[in-house]
C-alpha cells in the first residue's frame, strides 16, 4: 500500500504529463487559428509557425519522462486527426481542405515511430534530435528560403533556394550539437555526428515531395545519428 502511494505521488503524474503536453498543443493550435482568422501572416508562414511550435512537444515529453506508450498513443490520435483534416475543416490554419501534401500526417507518424524506436531503450535523445531536426531545420529552411531566397534551384517539380538549403544544414547541425551535446558532452564525436547527420537531413529535405520530408528527415536523422554513435561514440 505504501509503495503504491509513493508511486502515485512521484513527479510527474501521468495526468500532469497529459495536461502539460495537451496544453502546449492547444496553445499552438489557438495561435494557428488566430493567425488564420486574422490573416496576420500568409497561410504558409502560419503552417511553419505551427510546425516549429508543435515539434517542441518532444522536448516536453523528454523533460517529463513520459512513457513510450503515451507518445505512441498520441501519435495515433493526431495522425487520425491530421488525415481527417484534409477532407474536413478541422485544422484550417494548418491544412487547406484537399491539400495534396500529407506533411501534417507524416509529422504525427514520425513522432510515434521514433518514440517506439528510442524511448524504451533509454536513447530518447536520438528521437528528440530527429524531431527537432525536422522542426527547426525544415521550418527554417522554408522561412529563410521564402524570405531571402535569391538563388533558386530545381529538384523534380519543386523550386528550392540555396539560402533555404543552407539554413537547413546549419540549423540541423546546431540542433545536433545542442541535443546530443546535452547528454554526451560536446566531444569531437558529437560534432562529427551532428555534421554528417545535418548533411543527410538536408539531402532528404531537398529531394522529398508531397510532405514526406516530415517522415524522411526525422527518421533519417535519428537513425543516422544513432548508427554513427554506435560506431564513433
Amino acid at each position: 500500500m505504501l509503495d503504491t502511494l509513493l508511486e502515485l505521488t512521484q513527479w510527474p503524474l501521468p495526468w500532469v504529463q497529459v495536461v502539460v503536453v495537451g496544453g502546449w498543443l492547444a496553445i499552438v493550435g489557438l495561435i494557428s487559428e488566430g493567425l488564420y482568422l486574422t490573416k496576420t501572416v500568409s497561410a504558409e508562414i502560419t503552417r511553419k509557425i505551427v510546425h516549429i511550435g508543435a515539434g517542441h512537444v518532444i522536448l516536453l515529453a523528454w523533460w517529463l519522462q513520459t512513457p513510450a506508450w503515451m507518445g505512441m498513443a498520441a501519435s495515433v490520435l493526431f495522425s487520425l486527426v491530421a488525415l481527417s483534416s484534409y477532407w474536413l475543416p478541422i485544422l484550417p490554419g494548418i491544412n487547406s481542405v484537399g491539400r495534396s501534401s500529407l506533411g501534417t500526417f507524416f509529422y504525427a507518424v514520425s513522432i510515434g515511430l521514433l518514440t517506439a524506436a528510442f524511448w524504451a531503450n533509454g536513447r530518447a535523445e536520438f528521437a528528440v534530435f530527429g524531431i527537432l531536426t525536422m522542426t527547426w531545420g525544415d521550418g527554417m529552411a522554408a522561412l529563410v528560403g521564402q524570405t531571402w531566397g535569391q538563388h533558386p534551384y530545381h529538384v523534380w517539380d519543386m523550386t528550392k533556394s540555396w539560402e533555404g538549403t543552407s539554413a537547413m544544414a546549419l540549423v540541423s547541425f546546431v540542433v545536433g550539437l545542442l541535443v546530443l551535446g546535452s547528454v554526451h558532452g560536446l566531444t569531437p564525436a558529437v560534432g562529427a555526428i551532428a555534421l554528417v547527420t545535418a548533411l543527410t537531413a538536408t539531402f532528404l529535405e531537398s529531394f522529398s515531395r508531397w510532405g514526406i520530408d516530415n517522415l524522411t528527415v526525422p527518421l533519417g536523422s535519428a537513425f543516422m545519428a544513432y548508427a554513427l554513435w554506435q560506431f564513433w561514440g
